[in-house]
């Protein structure tokens, strides 16, 4: 019995990016709402007095489900509509207005 190992050179290729990772962060700078984040996609979401690190965890027709970093720890859930609009500093999609870097959480400030 024997196995070909080999694949074709345009059979599912990925490129890697400048920064190390796969470059596949296209997608995530074309988005304009909400809804066009894929599932895992990280953002930084206006929270009532700062801004926090957040991930789109459940994609449905009527609502988007991020999961955001508390301070303290923990996470918990948030759901949005799938039409909220994203802004872009850079590649680092932001929902909601406002300067984030000042007010941007601290989650341990021992580092």
């Amino acid at each position: 019995m024997s196995a070909n190992l080999e694949r074709p050179h345009d059979a599912g290729a990925l490129t890697t990016a400048p920064h190390g990772g796969l470059d596949d962060c296209e997608a995530v700078e074309a988005a304009q709402t909400l809804a066009a984040l894929p599932t895992g996609a990280h953002l930084i979401v206006r929270c009532r007095k700062d801004w926090r690190t957040a991930t789109v965890v459940f994609i449905a027709p009527d609502k988007i489900t991020l999961s955001v970093a508390a301070p303290s720890g923990r996470t918990y859930r948030l759901r949005r509509p799938p039409d909220a609009p994203l802004t872009f500093e850079g590649a680092i999609p932001l929902l909601g207005e406002g300067p984030w870097r000042a007010a941007l959480a601290l989650y341990d400030k021992r580092w």
